[in-house]
C-alpha cells in the first residue's frame, strides 16, 4: 500500500466520521466541522466523536473518550478523522498531542487545517510522536462542509451565500411586495436547513420593514440559533419587530450616527457597528470584514432587491442558493437591483454547481467564478 493510500475500512470509517462532521452544523461556531472514529487493528471501532460547541471538547477527544468510556484500549489504532488535529492551546488543548498521548499509531486525515495556528503543525508533531500520518482521503467532502471557516481563515471574509426564491421569470414578489409563498413548503423547511448552516443571517432594514420576518431557523431542528445582522444605515429598527423575540446575538450595522437611537437599541440587547460608506450607506466590504472577526464563518443573506443588488455589484457574493417555483408573475420585484448593462461581457458571471428538485420547486447553487479578491471598503 502506498504511503497515501487507506484501507477498505478506514475508508468506510472515514464515511462514518464525514457524517460525523455534519450532526455539528449548528453548533460548533466559530469552530470547523469536524468528525472522528476511532479503529482497533482488527477494523473493530473503538469510538467516535464529532467537534462540540467552541470551548468544549474537539472531535478527536470525543472520540476518545468514547473509546474510554466503551473499556476499549487506543494503544495502537488508528484515528481516522477529517480534518488536522489541531497543534494549539486555546479554550482546549491541543488534539495532535491528545492523540500521540493516548497511544494512536496511525492518523488519517482529510485535509489539513487552514488556521494559522495549525496549518500543518498537528500533523508534525504527530509524526515527530512517532506516528503514522495519512493526509488527503476525503478532502472535497471536508472543504465543502468547512468552506465558510477555510475561507475566513484564508481570505479574512465569511462565505457570503445569498438566498432567493423567485419565479421562473425571476420575480421575488410582485409590485406590490406580496411574496409569501412564491415556493413551496419543501423549499421553506430547506431553507432554514440552510440557515442553521450559517453563523449569521443578513437582511436589510426594508426587508423588515416590509415584511416583519423573524429569519430564525424553526422548520429544522436547531442547536441554536445564528446571529442576526440587520443592515440599517438610519438605525431605523423598530421596537415592535418581530425579529427581537428570538434569543440570539443582533448585529445592527449603521451609517449615519444617531446616539439617542444607539443607546436604544444597545440596551434592548444589540450590538451596534457605525461602518459610513458613499451615500450614507454602510461599508458592505467592512461590515464583512467585522463579521469575520466576530468569527462568522458563512453568512447567510436574505435581503431585499436592492441589498442584494449592492452586495452583488461589489464583489461580495460568493454563491447564490436560488428557489425556483414553476410559476410566472409578469411584472414585480426582481432577485437583485443591478442595473442596466451595455455589453453582456459586464454580466456577473457564476457556474452551477448544484441542481436538485426540492418538492415541485427547483433548488439552484451557483457560484462566482474565479476567486474572489478580498474587497477594499467603499
Amino acid at each position: 500500500m502506498k504511503p497515501d493510500e487507506i484501507t477498505g475500512t478506514e475508508a468506510a470509517a472515514l464515511a462514518e466520521a464525514q457524517a460525523l462532521a455534519r450532526q455539528a452544523v449548528g453548533l460548533t461556531e466559530p469552530n470547523p466541522r469536524v468528525g472522528c472514529v476511532i479503529l482497533a487493528a482488527d477494523g473493530r471501532v473503538l469510538g467516535r466523536g464529532h467537534t462540540q460547541p467552541a470551548g468544549q471538547a474537539h472531535a478527536e477527544v470525543m472520540a476518545l473518550a468514547d473509546a474510554a468510556a466503551r473499556g476499549h484500549d487506543v494503544r495502537g489504532a488508528t484515528a481516522v478523522v477529517t480534518l488536522e488535529p489541531c497543534a494549539h492551546q486555546g479554550r482546549t488543548g491541543p488534539c495532535c498531542d491528545a492523540l500521540a498521548a493516548a497511544g494512536i499509531a496511525r492518523v488519517v486525515a482529510s485535509l489539513r487545517d487552514p488556521n494559522p495556528l495549525v496549518a500543518g503543525q498537528g500533523f508534525a508533531r504527530l509524526r515527530a510522536a512517532a506516528v503514522q500520518v495519512v493526509e488527503g482521503p476525503g478532502a472535497e467532502a471536508t472543504r465543502e462542509l468547512n468552506i465558510g471557516f477555510i475561507h475566513r481563515m484564508t481570505h479574512g471574509l465569511p462565505w457570503v451565500r445569498m438566498k432567493v426564491a423567485a419565479s421562473l421569470d425571476g420575480r421575488t414578489a410582485l409590485d406590490n411586495g406580496a411574496s409569501q409563498w412564491i415556493t413551496s413548503p419543501e423549499a421553506r423547511q430547506d431553507g432554514h436547513a440552510w440557515r442553521l448552516r450559517a453563523g449569521a443571517v443578513l437582511t436589510g432594514i426594508g426587508t423588515v420593514l416590509d415584511d416583519d420576518p423573524l429569519l430564525d431557523v424553526r422548520l429544522v431542528p436547531a442547536p441554536a440559533q445564528p446571529a442576526l445582522v440587520v443592515v440599517d444605515s438610519r438605525l431605523q429598527l423598530p421596537a415592535e419587530a418581530r425579529l427581537w423575540g428570538v434569543q440570539r446575538p443582533l448585529i445592527i450595522y449603521g451609517a449615519v450616527p444617531d446616539a439617542a437611537r444607539q443607546a436604544e437599541l444597545s440596551a434592548r440587547g444589540a450590538t451596534v457597528v457605525l461602518l459610513p460608506g458613499p451615500g450614507g450607506k454602510v461599508d458592505l466590504a467592512a461590515l464583512l470584514r467585522d463579521l469575520a472577526a466576530r468569527g462568522i464563518n458563512e453568512l447567510h443573506v436574505e435581503a431585499g432587491h436592492k441589498l442584494n443588488g449592492s452586495l452583488l455589484r461589489a464583489g461580495l457574493v460568493d454563491e447564490l442558493l436560488a428557489y425556483v417555483a414553476p410559476c410566472l408573475l409578469g411584472t414585480g420585484r426582481p432577485l437583485a437591483e443591478l442595473g442596466a448593462l451595455e455589453r453582456l461581457d459586464d454580466r456577473l458571471a457564476f457556474e452551477f454547481t448544484q441542481v436538485d428538485r426540492v418538492g415541485p420547486d427547483v433548488r439552484l447553487l451557483a457560484r462566482a467564478r474565479g476567486p474572489r479578491p478580498t474587497p477594499a471598503s467603499n
